[in-house]
């Protein structure tokens, strides 16, 4: 199986990002029930007690890889439908072993991310958390726990390590069901993948950051303007929705642009190309 990393242009970050908005045109309703479904399934399963929260976070790589499953095949004008994310699982053998695998890695990385940054804060974020809801009564409160350091430290740890960890995981699924690569191959070749594209994904990563701050401004002045600035907030879960939804209709686009596959059934080859 030929299989060999890409060094694309930093440009090609904007595209895949556009790429995704186009494709998820196609089938907006399907791809944002996809997601929808996820939610409602995560949902029900953190309700059970102590079991609900690991196998919640062991979904989140079957997440990823049942988007680029829903990806290729609404680029091959295919189906688009939740039981994508439960596909990998069916088939047998080593590759099903790997995945499952590496569901329990990333589960075992989050929990340890949390748990270093949980006793470096003392609880500070969870307690953060407990203040933002209840409103305006525990202002004084919440601002002076923002003003402890050991706040700061435990935000920089929990969201410095998540993005770390996230690197190795990018692409490791889709290169274990569709390549057959090992658990550990897999990780080393995403981590180099996103090393070798790194100018790409900045370029991604500001792309995202633009949609999101103009889609902010753009709404905050059309409820000014209308004199309903307090609905404003009414926006901000679809679209949170909407933009989840297509940040994951992207990975596709991620994925064949960091490899070079030679194989006809891969994802690379698509009937209906974007650009």
């Amino acid at each position: 199986m030929s299989i060999s990393l890409q060094q694309v242009p930093s440009q090609d970050g904007v595209r895949w990002t556009r790429n995704a908005f186009a494709l998820f045109m196609r089938r907006p309703l399907a791809f944002t029930g996809m997601f929808a479904a996820f939610l409602v399934c995560v949902l029900l399963v953190t309700l059970l007690p102590v079991v609900g929260s690991v196998v919640m976070l062991m979904s989140l790589p079957l997440l990823t890889l049942g988007f680029m499953l829903a990806s290729k095949s609404a680029l091959n004008d295919g189906p688009v439908h939740p039981g994508q994310f439960i596909e990998p699982l069916r088939q047998s053998g080593p590759r099903r072993t790997a995945l499952l695998t590496l569901c329990a890695l990333y589960a075992l990385g989050t929990v340890s991310i949390m748990q270093l940054a949980e006793w470096i804060d003392g609880g500070s974020f969870e307690r953060l958390q407990m203040l933002m809801a209840k409103g305006e009564e525990a202002r004084a409160e919440m601002e002076a726990l923002l003003a402890d350091p050991s706040l700061t430290w435990g935000m920089v740890t929990r969201f410095g390590l998540a993005g770390a960890l996230s690197i190795p995981f990018w692409h490791a699924p889709a290169l274990i069901h569709w390549q057959g690569q090992s658990v550990g191959h897999a990780l080393f070749s995403s981590t180099l993948a996103l090393w070798r594209c790194k100018g790409a994904f900045f370029a991604y990563a500001m792309a995202w950051m633009a949609v999101i701050v103009v889609f902010g401004v753009l709404a905050a002045l059309l409820f000014t303007l209308f004199g309903a600035r307090q609905l404003a907030g009414l926006v901000a879960m679809p679209a949170g929705l909407m933009f989840s939804t297509v940040f994951y209709v992207s990975l596709l686009f991620t994925y064949n642009g960091c490899f070079s596959i030679g194989k006809a059934d891969t994802p690379v080859a698509t009937t209906r190309p974007l650009d």
